[in-house]
């Protein structure tokens, strides 16, 4: 489980980037670097990390279904996700 404060501030950094998502690509597009270098580090779109929804887990995160290895596994079990079989796990 990741801590409070990591997912935080993961949401302060996915809020930055919403906010200067139009800015950045009209200074990307007028090819004007030196208006890209003065807006804030973390609004850049690379600086966000991919997190499991569920535990919040950064490492071994699944694109297609938005959750961690381990979460997936742990729900593929039981049976929550549909068209999953155990196979040899």
């Amino acid at each position: 489980m990741a801590k409070e404060s990591m997912k935080a501030r993961e949401v302060k950094r996915q809020k930055l980037v919403e906010k200067y998502a139009e800015k950045r690509a009209k200074l990307k597009a007028e090819g004007d670097y030196v208006g890209l270098s003065r807006l804030p580090r973390n609004s850049n779109p690379i600086r966000l990390h991919n997190r499991c929804k569920l535990t919040g887990r950064p490492k071994g995160y699944m694109r297609q279904f938005g959750i961690s290895r381990i979460t997936f596994r742990e729900m593929a079990s039981e049976g929550l996700i549909p068209g999953i079989k155990k196979a040899s796990w």
